[in-house]
């Protein structure tokens, strides 16, 4: 009954005249800035730190904290748009987004970057990926549709390999808050031009699951945010991760008998009856916090440890953006008759492989050169699985629920790169510390009450931060004393981000261990539709 409604409700918007090419290049742009705004905050880390007064851990905990937001409101949000439409939702995402742009380019503190960037700047997001599926959809039929979907995945493929280079150099010779001033600038174009946007009605259920959804974001709140408070030394951690995982595991049981029950649910758990997709959305998650991983360890390494600039940071980390955009375009155009699960295996393999190189290499690293190899490595894996995953876990999904299924897919791909982002630094500054200690308890230049005032001061504030920094902190101790706090700086640093790249390593090795049990199970068939949501 409902397919025969769906399609006489969709007529009219069908016989309207097609949307303009320059509707796909106002959404691709879109998309560009909601790509490219992480990577100007990861290589811009050290100049905001700088400009606000702030700490690497509070940066970074900003950066988790919006990609989990995202995540958590994700599925949300398309709900939300289903009930309010597509284009009113897609204005209120890029309104969000542009406030947190905003705010960042006039920000005085990291309370403001928190609130507007992290929090109001992640719900836009959370409205902006699902609304902009569905007006794609709606707006373009046939090869126009195949050309937006192309041109909106292509505009995100590039922002995330030219990301760290755009914002280094805007960062280096300009200011980071051009970076963001130029973020509000696109999205007011595209909000003068709104206009050329045809609303998609919602023509399924409108009912919601309130329930649902609150178990969906104290779950991966829960766990994201305990990460977080335990890297600021803050109380309650274990509750917080507590609260997180019963909420997750009772979001499995709600929905499970949501659907038993034949009522509305958050999403549909019959979608997980595939196991194939169970496993394209588990590689997905684990893809996800290995670069998440990478993306705030990198960076960190190349300004606070190298003291690099940003421009400096960006080219460094190129290799891997560039390879990893190179490897996607040319694996998903030349696959040829090779099995999508043998090419995602080889895609973890190669970022295992990567990893495995790079992490004894970076005590002894004196430049950025010496990650070339490595990271080059990491991105041809992470580019190959760049071209197969999102395919791979949305084709055996029935068209009618592509859209659907591809919230989810995004849900776990935002959750894992918050994962990766907030555990990998939690573990580089819990690691810093006990070093640091260690280190200085060992010392023979430090007298037992410098042992000790060291090892407090870490147990109230354990900083990543450049030797340069560490010196004016400490201009007025002994020659010798001063030395000796530098050396064991310059020592405990590499060992902490050994142990935070272990994180992206781990997460490496499970896609792995995935890939294998993708192998047992028959190919997928191709599907337009699930190509035509890949870059969610």
């Amino acid at each position: 009954m409902m397919a025969p409604m769906s399609e006489e409700a969709t007529t009219p918007v069908r016989e309207e005249p097609a949307a303009s090419p320059r509707l796909a290049i106002l959404l691709a742009a879109a998309m560009f800035v909601l790509v490219v705004d992480t990577s100007l905050m990861n290589v811009s880390i050290a100049a905001v730190v700088k400009d606000l007064g702030t700490t690497v851990s509070g940066v970074q905990s900003a950066i988790a904290l919006e990609a989990l937001v995202s995540a958590a409101f994700i599925l949300i949000g398309s709900k939300v748009a289903d009930l309010i439409g597509r284009k009113k939702a897609y204005v209120l995402g890029l309104l969000g987004y542009a406030t947190g742009a905003l705010a960042m380019t006039l920000a005085q503190g990291l309370t403001a970057v928190i609130i507007f960037w992290a929090i109001i700047g992640g719900l836009g997001a959370s409205l902006l990926l699902p609304s902009m599926q569905s007006l794609i959809h709606g707006n373009f039929e046939g090869t126009a549709q195949r050309k937006a979907y192309a041109l909106v995945g292509a505009s995100a493929a590039i922002a995330a390999a030219v990301g760290p280079l755009l914002g280094g150099f805007i960062t280096t010779y300009l200011s980071w808050r051009v970076g963001f001033a130029l973020e509000v600038v696109i999205i007011g174009i595209v909000l003068l031009n709104i206009k050329l946007v045809r609303d998609v009605p919602y023509t399924g259920e409108r009912g919601i699951d309130p329930v649902g959804a609150v178990l969906s974001v104290l779950g991966m709140g829960g766990i994201v945010l305990g990460i977080l408070v335990w890297q600021e030394g803050g109380e309650a951690v274990g509750a917080l991760l507590l609260i997180g995982a019963i909420a997750l595991a009772g979001l499995v049981w709600w929905l499970v008998r949501r659907k038993r029950e034949g009522k509305t649910a958050l999403i549909d758990a019959g979608l997980f009856a595939s196991k194939m997709f169970r496993l394209g959305i588990s590689g997905q998650m684990v893809q996800q916090i290995s670069l998440g991983g990478l993306m705030i360890a990198l960076p960190i390494y190349l300004q606070m440890v190298l003291e690099y600039n940003a421009m400096q940071a960006g080219l460094s980390i190129a290799p891997l953006s560039l390879s990893m955009f190179a490897v996607a375009v040319l694996a998903g155009t030349r696959a040829g008759r090779r099995r999508p699960a043998s090419i995602i295996r080889a895609g973890f393999a190669l970022l295992v492989a990567g990893l495995v190189v790079l992490i004894p290499i970076v005590p002894r690293a004196s430049s950025g050169w010496w990650l070339l190899v490595p990271l080059l490595i990491a991105g041809c894996g992470l580019g190959l699985l760049v071209s197969q995953l999102n395919n791979y876990t949305l084709s055996p999904i029935f068209e009618e629920r592509v859209s659907e299924a591809a919230g989810v897919n995004s849900a776990a791909g935002s959750f894992g790169l918050s994962f990766g982002l907030a555990f990998a630094g939690a573990i580089m500054l819990a690691t810093l510390s006990v070093a640091f200690t260690n280190l200085a308890k060992d010392s023979t230049v430090l007298s037992p009450a410098e042992q000790t005032q060291v090892a407090q001061g870490l147990d109230d504030d354990a900083q990543v931060m450049t030797n340069t920094q560490l010196q004016e902190l400490i201009v007025n101790q002994p020659p010798d004393v001063e030395a000796e706090i530098v050396r064991i700086n310059t020592d405990a640093r590499p060992i902490a981000l050994q142990v935070a790249l272990l994180i992206p390593l781990l997460a490496g090795l499970v896609g792995l261990f995935n890939s294998f049990r993708m192998m047992r199970l028959p190919d997928p068939q191709a599907s337009s539709a699930a190509e035509g949501m890949a870059f969610g």
